[in-house]
């Protein structure tokens, strides 16, 4: 049978289709196995890389010698187990029921002998070695430990607590010029920011484990903290040599604190570093405006772990933003950002606000530590390391001593809104002041560069002569 072709527009409409049939074929064989993500919707999150991982982990812990380690590990326990020192306060209320300005004294006294025993620390440290320092201090410091738990004297309390503060002093200095020791010049910062992270982490678990250890027996706190210091101890004794730099051979006469005090660029430094540290210490008198407020006195240990939580989170993430900065500009803004986080503080009247203030003062703290630690690296020379360290350590303790005790004056007859107005103020001039001292920071480190390697050619060039 003859078939006629079909002809009008229903032929036209098959020809058209007909016609784009291989247009479809190519587009499905070239479209993707799963439909594009619709432009509104959002995007997954991207896979971590383990490649730029591995990256990070070495450039923030990579390359450190096991001497550091042991050292690092060392802090970390010590402070993990200073529960007995973080609880003090709570314990000498709640269970031996001093009252509240007894108990002040009694860790203003602490903070005191802290850095009365920096002083001589450093001394030893420089003159006998880091390890008599360090050795020689903590054991009777853990002994001062366990007899604090068992007194209930109010003046032998008073007596101890000074005492343990000057045994703990003691190490401070010994303790930080080991870590610079062991460590190549251009690891240092990194070397000390990784213990102050250890710290901050111990303080955490220490925190944690001491309102635990005090709800079963409260003197357990302190054979907690006596035991874990003998630990911290051994392990030093064990794994930690002698790490003090040998003496230069021109070097005659005692070893004293002098030529550190007449360092006019260091001392200016350390005056600066103690007002800065102050201002941080402040934060004890947060309790007075939380109540001021209407807020519960408690609320104070909700708001500060904020500062613990920003510093283990981000202390290991901050020398790499800050690195390209000069070390005068670091410090500078540090005290800004921590006079506003204070300053904020006359504003604030709920529970977040007050933990945004923390945020803002403890980004100030973070840079504040890590460019203390380059300083104090760049001013110290290798001969007076433990001295240096001794007198910048005098700082920190007795900021802890006048931030709460000025603070808490100017709150009782100024008001709580006097004093953080006065802390912000205090941040603008320490800001000016740092960059005022930087110039002559720079030169200084200059100078003690070009000292250090002309002891450095002395000394090959005698090595040189003497194997002719």
């Amino acid at each position: 049978m003859v078939q006629f072709a079909e002809c009008g527009p229903g032929l036209e409409r098959r020809r058209s289709v007909a016609s784009q049939a291989p247009i479809r074929e190519r587009a499905q064989r070239s479209r993707p196995l799963h439909s594009p993500r619709p432009p509104h919707s959002p995007r997954p999150p991207r896979p971590l890389d383990p490649l730029r991982t591995s990256r990070w982990f070495r450039r923030t812990a990579g390359g450190l010698p096991a001497a550091f380690w042991y050292l690092w590990t060392a802090s970390l326990i010590n402070r993990t187990g200073a529960v007995a020192q973080i609880y003090l306060g709570v314990y000498l209320l709640s269970v031996r029921h001093f009252d509240v300005s007894y108990t002040g004294l009694v860790i203003g006294l602490g903070g005191i002998g802290t850095a009365l025993g920096a002083l001589p620390g450093g001394i030893i440290a420089d003159r006998w070695g880091r390890r008599p320092a360090m050795l020689g201090a903590s054991i009777p410091a853990a002994l001062t430990m366990l007899a604090l738990g068992c007194t209930d004297s109010q003046a032998a309390v008073l007596v101890l607590a000074l005492l343990l503060g000057v045994f703990l002093g003691i190490v401070r200095p010994a303790f930080t010029a080991s870590i610079i020791d062991v460590v190549a010049d251009a690891d240092r910062v990194r070397a000390l920011n990784l213990n102050y992270w250890a710290f901050n982490l111990g303080s955490g678990a220490a925190a944690l484990l001491a309102g635990l250890l005090a709800r079963i027996e409260p003197m357990l706190l302190f054979a907690t903290n006596a035991g874990v210091l003998l630990c911290s101890t051994l392990l030093l004794a064990l794994k930690v040599p002698e790490t003090r730099p040998a003496a230069p051979a021109a070097r005659t006469g005692p070893v004293g604190l002098g030529p550190v005090f007449r360092d006019r660029t260091f001392m200016v430094f350390v005056g600066l570093t103690l007002l800065g540290w102050t201002m941080i210490e402040t934060n004890k008198v947060l309790p007075a405006s939380l109540v001021a407020d209407g807020l519960d006195v408690t609320s104070y240990g909700q708001v500060i772990v904020v500062n613990m939580v920003l510093i283990v989170a981000g202390q290991l993430v901050l020398p790499g933003l800050v690195a390209r900065f000069r070390h005068e500009h670091v410090l500078a803004a540090s005290v800004v950002f921590a006079g506003v986080g204070f300053g904020l503080v006359a504003l604030a009247d709920t529970l977040w606000a007050y933990a945004l203030t923390v945020a803002v003062w403890t980004l100030g703290e973070m840079l504040m530590t890590l460019a203390n630690s380059a300083v104090i690296v760049q001013l110290s020379p290798s001969d007076a390391r433990g001295r240096y360290q001794g007198v910048f350590g005098f700082g920190p303790p007795g900021a802890m001593f006048l931030g709460p005790a000025l603070g808490g004056l100017v709150a009782e007859h100024l008001g709580t809104s006097t004093l953080w107005a006065g802390v912000f103020g205090l941040g603008l001039v320490l800001a000016a002041a740092n960059l005022a001292a930087g110039p002559a920071r720079t030169r200084r480190v200059a100078l003690l560069r070009t000292a250090a390697g002309g002891r450095a050619r002395h000394g090959s060039g005698k090595e040189l002569s003497g194997s002719r």
